[in-house]
């Protein structure tokens, strides 16, 4: 199952957060990181005062299902010390699965494709940098999507 995971990370040197995520990913078994975007520099979602985000997305071919995947993900940023304190919060890591092959899901653990992304450039402009064509499963072509967003503040590194 090809699936699209997305990183962000605005602490303790957020380049090596996402570096060090990606490695962590592809070291799980049944998990293959296939793809990956640039980095992005983004603005925080609430306009606080921490840090500006770095992000990408990646693509990854696993034979897990979306559930396991999650885990891993969750297992991932607690190894990477993230806290979750309140919304939005400043964060060494973050890994959301934005998508699982064409599949929608709506259970208490996890919302696929993720219920934000559409209003998300950080994580839009990645996706579509790997897949330029991509129709995300209910909301469309990935342009479009894109075309809705003012991506103006969004820094490709």
């Amino acid at each position: 199952m090809l699936a699209y995971i997305g990183l962000g990370s605005n602490l303790n040197n957020p380049k090596q957060q996402i570096k060090d995520a990606l490695i962590a990913l592809n070291s799980v078994q049944d998990v293959k990181v296939v793809a990956l975007s640039s980095l992005y520099q983004s603005k925080p979602i609430d306009n606080s005062k921490q840090p500006d985000y770095i992000n990408a997305v990646c693509e990854v071919d696993t034979h897990l299902s979306a559930l396991e995947l999650l885990y891993v993900c969750q297992a991932i940023e607690t190894k990477q010390h993230r806290i979750r304190e309140k919304k939005w919060s400043a964060r060494t890591i973050d890994l959301d699965i934005i998508t699982y092959g064409v599949q929608v899901i709506a259970s208490k653990q996890l919302i696929v494709p993720h219920p934000e992304m559409m209003n998300r450039s950080f994580v839009l402009v990645p996706l579509a940098e790997i897949e330029p064509d991509f129709k995300v499963p209910v909301l469309g072509s990935i342009q479009a999507l894109i075309d809705k967003l003012d991506t103006s503040e969004l820094i490709k590194l």
